[in-house]
C-alpha cells in the first residue's frame, strides 16, 4: 500500500490533463483520503478552478476515475451491494466479504451518483446490443405499487401513510422451441426494464430493449400481459405484428368469478361448468363460452350487471385467447415471468418493511437492481472503465 501511495504521489508523475487551461488558476496540491480494495490512500493531487465558470477539477481523480474518493473497483462493489439489498444489509455484507468500512448512507451517495449515469447509458444503449438471431422472443410488462414519501405523493392512506407509486416494469426473454416438448425459457434470458415514468416513455424503454435483444432478428414476437387497458394500448403502438396472448391465469381467474356468480360458490354443477369452459378455452372456442354465459346471465333473477361486466372482458380480449392454438405451437401463455419480476426485481428490494422512497431515489436504485438481473452491470463497468 505505502509503494502504491508513493507512485501516486510522486512530483514527477506525469497525468493526463494535469496543466492550468485558460481561464483556470492552479490552487495548489491538496490532500484527499482514497479507499481502495486493499486499504486506503492518501494522495495529494492538484487542483484547478475556473472562476468565471464556477467549477474546478482533480485531473489525478479524473485519471483514477475515483467516485466520492473509492476507487472504480470499490464504487462497482458499493453498487452491487445496494442494489442487492437495503443499504443497511449492503454495508454489512462490504464489511463481512471484503472488509470495506462503507455506511449505509455512503452506499446511498454512491447510488444518487452512478443510477442516473447508469440508467442514461443502458437506455441509450451505450454498452452493448445481442446479435444473433433467435426463433421467438417474448415481451411482457406489468406495474407494481412502491411506497413513496409523504412529499413525492399527492394525498395518503386512510391510516395517515403515503400512498404508493406504480413501477412499470417490464421484461423481454427469449425461447429456442423444440416440438413436441414443454415451453423452456432460454436460460438466463431474461433482461428488465423498470421505471415510474408513463406509459409512453416506458413503452419506448421497453421497445428498445426489445430491439436490443434482437426484436428486429427474431423469428416471431410473442406480447403477453393481463387485460389492462394500458398494456394493450402500448403493445399496439410499440409491437405492432407481435402475437398477442392475455395471460392465461388472468382469464382463468375470471372465468371463476363467472361461474361463482351464475352457480354460487362451491355448487357441483358450477364446478362441472367451470371444467367444460376451460376445456373450450383450449379448443379455441371462447366464443361459444362468451354466448353461453350470456345465456346464462340473461336467465339470472338478480342484477347481471356484475357477471356481463366480467364476460365483456373476454369479448373485448378474445383474439388473445386461442389457448389451444398456443399450446399447439408451444408458445408461453401466461405472464408468470412478469410476475415473478416484479415480486423478485422490484418488490424485494424495493418494498422491505419501513421502506419509502423519494421518486429519484427509487428510480436511481431500480437502474442499478435491473442491470444486475438483467446481466448488463458488469458489462457496465467494463466499458465505463475502459473508456
Amino acid at each position: 500500500m505505502r509503494i502504491l501511495e508513493g507512485l501516486l504521489n510522486d512530483p514527477q508523475l506525469k497525468v493526463a490533463g494535469d496543466e492550468k487551461c485558460p481561464g483556470e488558476k492552479r490552487m495548489g496540491a491538496q490532500s484527499k483520503e482514497v479507499q481502495c480494495l486493499f486499504g486506503k490512500l492518501r494522495l495529494r493531487r492538484n487542483y484547478y478552478y475556473d472562476a468565471q465558470r464556477g467549477r474546478g477539477r482533480y485531473p489525478l481523480d479524473e485519471a483514477l476515475g475515483l467516485h466520492n474518493g473509492y476507487t472504480p473497483g470499490v464504487a462497482r462493489l458499493i453498487c452491487r451491494a445496494a442494489g442487492r439489498d437495503s443499504y443497511g444489509a449492503g454495508s454489512g455484507d462490504l464489511k463481512a466479504y471484503a472488509g470495506l468500512e462503507v455506511s449505509a448512507r455512503q452506499l446511498n451517495r454512491m447510488v444518487e451518483r452512478i443510477g442516473p449515469q447508469m440508467r442514461a447509458e443502458l437506455e441509450a444503449q451505450g454498452v452493448e446490443a445481442e446479435t444473433k438471431a433467435v426463433p421467438r422472443l417474448y415481451v411482457s410488462c406489468d406495474g407494481t405499487g412502491v411506497p413513496m414519501r409523504r412529499e413525492d405523493v399527492a394525498g395518503k392512506q386512510p391510516d395517515g401513510t403515503a400512498k404508493t407509486k406504480e413501477v412499470k416494469t417490464g421484461c423481454v426473454f427469449t425461447q429456442h422451441p423444440v416440438d413436441g416438448e414443454e415451453p423452456f425459457r432460454d436460460c438466463d434470458s431474461t433482461s428488465y426494464v423498470a421505471t415510474l415514468r408513463r406509459c409512453g416513455e416506458f413503452g419506448t424503454l421497453l421497445r428498445k430493449e426489445a430491439f436490443r435483444r434482437g426484436m428486429e432478428r427474431a423469428g416471431e414476437i410473442v406480447f403477453i400481459a393481463d387485460g389492462a387497458v394500458w398494456i394493450w394500448e402500448l403493445a399496439r403502438i410499440n409491437f405492432p405484428g407481435a402475437v398477442e396472448i392475455l395471460d392465461y391465469y388472468h382469464a382463468r381467474e375470471y372465468l371463476t368469478e363467472i361461474v361463482e356468480i351464475l352457480f354460487g360458490k362451491k355448487s357441483e354443477a358450477g364446478a362441472r361448468k367451470l371444467e367444460q369452459w376451460k376445456d373450450l378455452f383450449f379448443e379455441d372456442k371462447i366464443e361459444q363460452v362468451i354466448w353461453q354465459a350470456r345465456v346464462l346471465s340473461a336467465a339470472m333473477t338478480g342484477d347481471a350487471k356484475l357477471v356481463n361486466a366480467k364476460i365483456n372482458y373476454f369479448e373485448n380480449n378474445k383474439h388473445r385467447m386461442k389457448y389451444g392454438t398456443y399450446r399447439q405451437k408451444g408458445y408461453f401463455y401466461g405472464s408468470g415471468v412478469i410476475e415473478a419480476g416484479c415480486k423478485s426485481v422490484i418488490g424485494k428490494r424495493a418494498k422491505q418493511s419501513g421502506m419509502f422512497w423519494s421518486s429519484p431515489g427509487v428510480e436511481n436504485v431500480l437502474a442499478i437492481r435491473t442491470a444486475l438481473h438483467s446481466n448488463r452491470f458488469d458489462s457496465y463497468w467494463d466499458h465505463k472503465n475502459a473508456a
